[in-house]
């Protein structure tokens, strides 16, 4: 499967706030301009700082959040423009994992009925059809079917995931957005809960999008990595060229915070100046320049373009862009 599933191109999402003396309107900018794309059968991971926009955008392209600009194309679909009438067959297509597995499951259905309701909604199967399938499904996600007929809070945080997953996968769907689906989790049970995905993955023939702050796990689960500071990607290409040769600022800077199983080996941590500027009120030019120690004056002013360094890797920094290097020097 080597077709592009999912592309998204200059996707925005603003939230209009209101508060202050005067309750003056103001734009809380989540995404500014987001694009990448996602083959079929691959996993697409996004990372950055909490409150860069990556779980936003994943509820943009699962239109559980309307975009404010840009496109959103599913399997040869543009949905952005969507109506809520319009996105039943989109939601077969494409569902969600959750970070936190008991707030996603209501605690008043049992089992067998949480994991059916898709089931419910966009089949006429009987009841016993039904039955079969969440038997089924159970099964191939690690649970048994004297399970079914118990409640979410007699779960493990692991079992709780497993039917959230259980859940996702009953429409056969061909995406799946998983936003810090391990995050909540003991490390034991993060293993778990990823080979599970993996093993999934093989057998169903899913795409993932996968939303992560912890960098050991999109690293071991990834095939495509996108890098977002303040609503925008910085850096997007394959997982190795990202992970073994980061070219952002901000890119190493992540990559520098991750430990190194080898006692012998030391890596030189790049600590960032500052906090993350408000997306209220972001910085003009590069949104990255108030913290980054490579910054030219070009930065302050302009927005960088994603210029292309090799194939399928990009990266949005004046520092790779040949004219702005030589008006610095």
């Amino acid at each position: 499967m080597n077709d592009m599933l999912v592309e998204v191109r200059q996707l925005k999402k603003s939230f209009e706030l209101r508060g202050g003396l005067f309750r003056r309107r103001r734009l809380l900018q989540a995404v500014a301009g987001v694009s990448f794309s996602i083959a079929g059968g691959q996993t697409f991971s996004l990372v950055g700082e909490s409150g860069c926009g990556k779980s936003t955008t994943g509820r943009l392209i699962s239109r559980m959040v309307t975009p404010s600009g840009g496109e959103i194309w599913i399997d040869g679909e543009e949905i952005s423009g969507h109506k809520e009438s319009q996105l039943t067959e989109i939601r077969r297509k494409v569902q969600m994992i959750f970070q936190d597995p008991y707030a996603s499951l209501n605690p008043r259905m049992k089992v067998s009925d949480i994991i059916s309701e898709p089931l419910d909604i966009h089949t006429r199967l009987s009841a016993k059809e039904k039955r079969l399938k969440v038997s089924e499904m159970m099964e191939v996600v690690g649970l048994n079917e004297q399970q079914a007929n118990r409640y979410a809070h007699e779960f493990s945080g692991g079992q709780r995931q497993r039917i959230g997953i259980a859940r996702a996968l009953i429409m056969r769907p061909r995406l799946i957005i998983a936003d810090e689906p391990v995050s909540a989790l003991d490390v034991s049970v993060q293993s778990q809960i990823l080979n599970l995905l993996d093993d999934l993955q093989r057998e169903f023939q899913l795409t993932y999008l996968f939303i992560s702050h912890d960098l050991s796990v999109v690293e071991h689960i990834s095939d495509q990595v996108g890098v977002m500071y303040l609503g925008t990607m910085v850096e997007c290409g394959p997982k190795d060229r990202i992970f073994q040769e980061p070219l952002h600022p901000y890119t190493q800077a992540l990559l520098s915070s991750v430990p190194v199983p080898d006692p012998k080996l030391r890596r030189e941590k790049i600590l960032l100046q500052g906090d993350l500027p408000s997306p209220v009120n972001p910085p003009a030019g590069c949104k990255f320049h108030t913290r980054c120690p490579a910054c030219m004056e070009v930065c302050r002013t302009t927005e960088p373009a994603a210029v292309v360094q090799s194939p399928g890797h990009t990266v949005a920094c004046h520092l790779y862009d040949e004219g702005a290097v030589r008006a610095q020097a």
